[in-house]
């Protein structure tokens, strides 16, 4: 039977199918008030926007199976979304569609300290994980600057990273093994609780493909040992060029810490007017943050060499905190430097493109420049140690117009990192945003050859459709003039 989607979700060819979700998880995990349904409208990028048809809310596999069973019936688009904080429109809904929200899916299966793993829903937020086996001695690695909000379910779909991902990799590398319900709603498992299982790794092709292959309802995590020492150094700079140079001359020498960030003047003065931390001096051109752990023997060292070369570089003062609380004060800014952007600008607009990190500079340098001819201020905050740029264009939204300058303006950043050698998206993802960009990365084989993958798992394009991949459904007029502005460009 197939669907003939409707904008008004009471006529009658909706009833049949509102019965038969609240069936499976009963009348108050279906929301279909329009005035509900707002709040449902778009994710962490909120310049795009669609309502749902329906919003369902599972609590357990076999409902979110049943969920997408109906979907697939019907022939329903269905988008998977956990905690709405994704940066791309990953989990923006798609006209008539039915959105499956993992919110309720919040407990912790297992834990097996022994092997260090742990299984999860994946309703549960990024770093209840580590508070869960703190008291052990153990964390979960990956750490988005989100982590007290977003979900591991999100996290598996954006293959997201965070500060340590620099020596700790991101949450594929973290990743055992899935549970997962493909579009025909079938459930099947995938990996295991070994790192290294034999056959093809359709765990690792699951984790980063953004819900257009299925929803991940259980998920084992590989937890790790917390380090017997570790210290956090803040070295600022009256340079952002210099900052840069000590992150290429600490890798080169060997060292490879946790995670080394650079924040540079704006949104050092934003992050201290906002949080107030009193650690981030505001006349500074940038400053550098880097984690060192390990055993202790090897963090002394290993701090004594970073402060060396962080002075070669130029660096005036350099804090450095071994205790937990004073570890956190340093951090906080960091963590914090989304939302302070939110506070001196109406609106703010990330982009997240990776680059050499012996580029930093030089890019850096032309980022600033693209702003400054696009009349744009944009604060620089990014995972200095893998190139993964995290650029907030800040802007009026009332401005008619401004919204499509930014996003022009965002687009030549990405266009940018891509040629200096680098990627599309770090962590973020492609989504929404990114999508009619694909074409510059890849040619129309590895397009086709990514395609064959999708329709193995969704045929049909009911999970997630529109993302990802460059249609003409999404992307239109504008996907043809991008792609005509990427014909002929030496990527290198």
């Amino acid at each position: 039977m197939l669907f003939n989607p409707l904008l008004n979700e009471t006529d009658k060819q909706w009833k049949p199918i509102i019965k038969a979700l609240e069936t499976v998880v009963g009348k108050d995990g279906v929301i279909r008030r329009k005035e509900e349904l707002l709040t449902y409208e778009c994710d962490g990028l909120t310049s795009y926007r669609q309502r749902p048809a329906l919003v369902v809310l599972p609590r357990t596999t076999e409902q979110v199976a049943a969920t997408v069973k109906i979907c697939h019936d019907y022939q329903i688009p269905w988008v998977a979304r956990g905690a709405g904080t994704g940066l791309s429109g990953g989990a923006l809904p798609v006209e008539n569609c039915v959105l499956i929200v993992t919110a309720r899916m919040q407990q912790i299966l297992s834990i097996d300290l022994e092997n260090q793993r742990v299984i999860v829903q994946p309703g549960i937020i990024n770093n209840w994980v580590t508070q869960a086996v703190s008291g052990a001695g153990f964390y979960y690695a990956p750490d988005p600057s989100s982590q007290i909000i977003c979900s591991i379910g999100g996290n598996v779909a954006e293959n997201s990273g965070g500060v340590h991902c620099l020596k700790y990799g991101v949450t594929t590398n973290h990743v055992l093994g899935l549970k997962l319900v493909i579009p025909d709603g079938s459930i099947v498992d995938v990996g295991g609780s070994l790192p290294e299982m034999p056959g093809y790794d359709l765990t690792g092709l699951f984790v980063g493909s953004e819900g257009t292959l299925g929803i991940a309802t259980e998920i084992t995590l590989k937890i790790l040992k917390t380090p017997e020492a570790i210290c956090v150094l803040l070295a600022d700079f009256m340079s952002l060029e210099a900052a840069g140079q000590s992150v290429t001359d600490i890798i080169s020498s060997g060292i490879i810490p946790a995670g080394m960030e650079i924040m540079d003047n704006f949104c050092i003065r934003a992050v201290e007017d906002t949080v107030k931390t009193g650690c981030y001096p505001k006349d500074a051109e940038a400053i550098l943050l880097v984690e060192l752990d390990g055993l202790q023997v090897e963090v002394d060292a290993n701090k004594q060499r970073v402060t060396q070369i962080c002075r070669q570089n130029g660096a005036r003062e350099i804090t450095s905190a071994n205790d937990l609380e004073t570890r956190l004060k340093l951090w906080k800014g960091r963590k914090a430097a989304f939302a302070a952007a939110g506070n001196i600008s109406p609106n703010y607009f990330v982009q997240d493109g990776v680059i050499p990190r012996t580029k930093l500079a030089e890019v850096l340098e032309k980022i600033n420049k693209l702003g400054e001819e696009h009349g744009y201020k944009i604060a620089n905050v990014f995972h200095a140690g893998d190139g993964n740029l995290h650029p907030l264009i800040l802007y009026d939204n009332a401005i008619p117009g401004a919204w499509e300058e930014v996003e022009e303006l965002g687009g030549e950043i990405l266009k940018l990192c891509v040629n200096m050698g680098g990627s599309l998206s770090g962590e973020h993802g492609i989504g929404s945003d990114k999508n009619c960009y694909m074409p510059y990365m890849f040619n129309e084989i590895d397009l086709e050859t990514m395609q064959w993958v999708r329709k193995v798992f969704n045929p049909d394009n009911l999970a997630n459709p529109g993302k990802l991949f460059p249609t003409p459904r999404t992307c239109g007029e504008a996907a043809n003039a991008k792609i005509e502005q990427f014909k002929g460009v030496e990527l290198y």
